[in-house]
């Protein structure tokens, strides 16, 4: 027998019974969108080579070990996108939507990465993102910050996860950091691992960012970033703290955290949780404005923040108030000839009467007895059962299977009717709409 194909390593399925969970997290992220006046904009998957290798960089982990990358049949370099923000600024030059205009947009959709896979990384993964444009004033910054905050308290997890800040100033104060943060490590060269030995000369901000525990003493010893900034980075920092606090959103100031590409200044911030091991990031965002002339366009502004769904996903699973949604409100059994036709016209009523009713049909024929064993099988609370006696009276009996209730027998209107309060009465209690 041949063995059968299994999906790529890294690359795995979201099943029946796991879709609920991301359908309910993508409504409330398309609320909150809505709710902050920010506009989604859906962009290819594949993207030319060079824009990933002119944004990210030739001399980076992302574009030297891990993008899918091919020559399609005219020779042209294509990669399977890594990550948005490229793609986002690419449109966004393409189609002249900075010129002189604001943008806050949002996207959702695959990225690509050659990594080991291992829990809440893997090589395809759901992201959403959301870039803002035009805009110099720490307000949106901010906006951001207050916008994903906003977007915890509606999926639940606000207790869970906590925001830390930190400012890398200008590319020039940067540099300067940059030389004394060299200097310094080159005096504990004994002490740095083979990475940070690599990114001692090509991206030594990226050593403060170390999980090694036998280098935390001397990362924690090393000069602060916040020291070199000037007074418009500072104030600019300042200006978004001030905002957080006058809205009592609690924050950390981390001075270790950094960004891996050159083109992010001032302002970044990520979400971490405790829930999820290693993989604690949850959110990961900052302001990037030099990328707009790095990638051909005027310079302009830009900030933008990226969150992996699969790690939001796995941090929502650790709630127990989260339960699965029912896939079936009422299952249709149907026995007779004439039943099957007019269990079919009904259900059709029933889905035009109660647009949110989740209906499902036996279709494989079979006994009441073996019919009723899918219906308490399916989860639904309600199996509504049509007869040829029933067919030809235009009644249908409904019987409840969940609370012990006796079955009755009602016209197909009273039948809708009592459905549809039923549905309406369950939506209502319902607080988390996973229940």
């Amino acid at each position: 027998m041949a063995n059968t194909i299994q999906a790529i390593r890294g690359m795995h399925d979201v099943l029946p019974e796991q879709t609920p969970l991301w359908q309910h997290a993508e409504t409330i992220i398309r609320e909150v969108m809505a709710s902050y006046g920010y506009s989604e904009i859906r962009l290819p998957i594949v993207e030319k080579t060079e824009l990933f290798k002119r944004s990210i960089g030739e001399v980076t982990d992302i574009v030297e070990k891990e993008m899918y990358t091919f020559d399609d049949r005219n020779g042209d370099s294509l990669t399977l996108r890594p990550e948005g923000t490229a793609g986002c600024l690419r449109a966004c030059l393409e189609h002249s939507l900075l010129n002189g205009q604001t943008h806050r947009l949002w996207y959702y959709g695959p990225m690509y990465r050659h990594e080991r896979p291992q829990k809440g990384r893997y090589r395809q993964f759901i992201q959403l993102g959301v870039e803002t444009y035009g805009m110099a004033a720490p307000d949106i910054d901010a906006e951001l910050i207050l916008l994903m905050d906003r977007l915890w308290k509606r999926l639940g997890i606000r207790d869970k996860v906590r925001l830390q800040l930190n400012s890398l100033g200008t590319i020039e104060e940067r540099k300067a950091y940059r030389e004394e943060l060299v200097a310094y490590f080159q005096q504990h060269l004994d002490t740095l691992d083979e990475d940070s030995q690599r990114r001692l000369h090509t991206n030594p901000l990226r050593i403060l960012d170390t999980k090694n525990p036998a280098m935390q003493e001397v990362v924690s010893k090393a000069p602060e970033l916040m020291a070199y900034l000037g007074e418009d980075s500072l104030q600019h920092f300042k200006a978004i703290t001030a905002t957080l606090d006058d809205l009592a959103i609690p924050y950390e100031i981390n001075t270790r955290l950094v960004r891996g590409l050159d083109y992010y200044s001032k302002t970044v911030f990520e979400w971490v949780t405790d829930e999820l091991g290693s993989q604690g990031t949850v959110c990961a965002g900052g302001r990037y404005d030099s990328l707009i002339e790095q990638l051909g366009g005027k310079p302009n502004f830009a900030v933008g923040f990226a969150m992996g769904m699969e790690r939001l996903l796995a941090l929502m699973e650790t709630l127990a108030s989260i339960q699965p949604a029912k896939p079936v409100d009422v299952y249709m059994v149907r026995v007779g000839t004439q039943a099957e036709r007019a269990g079919l016209r009904f259900a059709e009523a029933l889905r035009a009467a109660i647009p949110a009713l989740k209906l499902q049909i036996n279709i494989e024929g079979g006994s009441f007895k073996s019919q009723f064993k899918k219906a308490d099988k399916s989860g639904a609370d309600y199996a509504v059962i049509i007869g040829d006696d029933e067919a030809v009276r235009g009644e249908i009996s409904l019987k409840p299977l969940r609370d012990g209730q006796g079955q009755q027998s009602l016209s197909q209107q009273q039948a809708i009717g009592f459905l549809r309060d039923y549905l309406a009465a369950r939506q209502k209690a319902v607080v988390n709409p996973l229940n």
